[in-house]
């Protein structure tokens, strides 16, 4: 088995390409923030989700084994007071919307991650976790609650550049009614509230804060050092910078070796709020005709560095480049062979492939990859008008296609749902093309016009050849 092919990345710690390097040779151990389940992923919570997918499939793409761990967020303010309003306990309340993620991810075609631990089974590793950042005078009790101390960490703000010294109360940290030392420090376990959840605790009965859970559960499933960190930019801080000073505070070695973290999803230009109607789920995009398949394409056709502008003009064009693609794939399935066919194809294939892998491995290029594609796309068309196809030459390219499909996901129609949704089923279409080409054989060209203007109807595209009829979905 050959060696991984090598790629470069932007490390949002020291904000520079990188080559990437694994500590494990041939392995990718990575560890991306999950959803919050107080309520549905919205398309901006599906983008990061989106560009984690194609990120994971790059490196298996270029030969990586990539061990992935997603957390899901349980237990936390917003959990918390939702349940409580419903008067439900918080599992009853979080577990149709961890059911509602995954369905997200599935109807995406996103390939599942190693684990998805939840908070709530991991508060004996977050208590542990804490105990030895007191322990190393990283972090201090105060009533019941523990706090970590910003002050014992010289580098804190290395990944966001912001200033330690010009840190104030955040949103979350404004919520946090207890007594601390210092306005920056950040809560590390939550003394007991009345109504809320709590468990026992060296401290007292409590809750974990927020920040501690991931490094907890990212630590027990990839260990003290791992490859790499994903998220959206919205959480560099706090939450990302929080991470590295107490897990590097409670076991003195380097946490993360790589960051990256995929830009914010726009809406017709504005930033997504409840106020403005614009905060759409997945659902939302299905009952105004949107198709998945469409949805995948567009949020990983622009660069993860980049924010995405989703507007529903942008969604047509989607559809429109999946169509080139999939009227491609037609084409080439019905092309004539020769009985011998030389080495172009061959070697443009090769140069494509080549083309394809070095954009993917340039920081996830998607630009390029796509260009790439495309243009290998109109050469081979070009071939197939000149009858230029040699034996062999359709399943070579059928395989170029399907490498190709395993970064993207998108490029087999069959492999949607939706396509048969969309449609009568083939045995239906076979059967009026059928007809059809009897009534044509019968001379009978009323009944063979009105044939094609039913499959037309239908969506249905039917092509005359030397061979026979061929059809196709519009």
């Amino acid at each position: 088995m050959s060696a991984p092919k090598s790629l470069t990345l932007f490390n949002t710690y020291g904000r520079r390409l990188e080559r990437f390097v694994p500590l494990v040779a041939g392995e990718v151990r990575l560890y991306t923030c999950g959803p919050t389940v107080y309520n549905h992923a919205h398309i901006g919570n599906l983008r990061t989700f989106l560009f984690e997918d194609l990120l994971c499939r790059t490196f298996t793409h270029l030969g990586y084994r990539v061990r992935q761990v997603m957390n899901l967020t349980d237990v936390d303010d917003k959990t918390i007071r939702a349940a409580a309003e419903q008067g439900v306990t918080l599992a009853a309340y979080t577990e149709p919307y961890i059911a509602s993620f995954f369905s997200d991810l599935d109807r995406l075609q996103v390939r599942r991650a190693e684990r998805y631990p939840k908070a709530t089974e991991h508060v004996p590793e977050m208590i542990a976790l804490v105990a030895r950042l007191v322990e190393r005078g990283a972090a201090y009790v105060s009533d019941g609650s523990v706090w970590f101390r910003i002050a014992s960490d010289p580098d804190y703000g290395r990944l966001s550049g912001i200033d330690p010294e010009a840190v104030r109360r955040g949103e979350r940290v404004a919520s946090d009614e207890y007594e601390k030392e210092d306005v920056r420090d950040f809560v590390l376990w939550k003394g007991a509230k009345e109504g809320e959840p709590a468990w026992d605790s060296p401290w007292g009965p409590g809750r974990p804060g927020w920040h501690i859970e991931c490094s907890a559960m990212a630590m027990k499933y990839l260990g003290e050092t791992f490859d790499l960190h994903c998220g959206g930019v919205d959480n560099i801080f706090p939450h990302h910078e929080n991470e590295i000073a107490q897990s590097e505070g409670a076991t003195g070695v380097k946490y993360v070796r790589y960051w990256v973290h995929s830009e914010h999803l726009l809406v017709d230009g504005e930033k997504m709020s409840k106020s403005l109607g614009n905060q759409y789920t997945l659902d939302d995009l299905l009952a105004r005709g949107a198709r998945l398949r469409g949805v995948r394409y567009l949020m990983q056709s622009v660069h993860y560095r980049q924010k995405l502008n989703f507007t529903f003009p942008s969604l047509e064009a989607a559809g429109a480049a999946l169509r080139r693609i999939d009227d491609f794939r037609f084409r080439l399935e019905h092309a004539r062979e020769a009985a011998a066919g030389g080495p172009a194809l061959a070697a443009l294939t090769t140069a494509f492939e080549e083309r394809f892998d070095a954009a993917l491995a340039d920081d996830l290029n998607v630009s390029g990859a796509l260009g790439a594609l495309f243009e290998w796309i109109r050469e081979v068309n070009g071939a197939i008008d000149r009858e230029a196809l040699g034996a062999g030459d359709r399943e070579r390219l059928l395989a170029a296609l399907a490498r190709a499909d395993e970064v993207f996901g998108v490029f087999d129609a069959s492999r949607w749902p939706e396509r048969a949704e969309a449609g009568p089923a083939e045995a239906e279409v076979e059967e009026l093309v059928a007809a059809r080409e009897a009534a044509r054989r019968g001379r009978d060209w009323a009944e063979a016009d009105r044939l094609r203007d039913q499959l037309a109807a239908l969506g249905v595209v039917v092509e005359d050849t030397p061979n026979g009829p061929r059809w196709k979905r519009r």
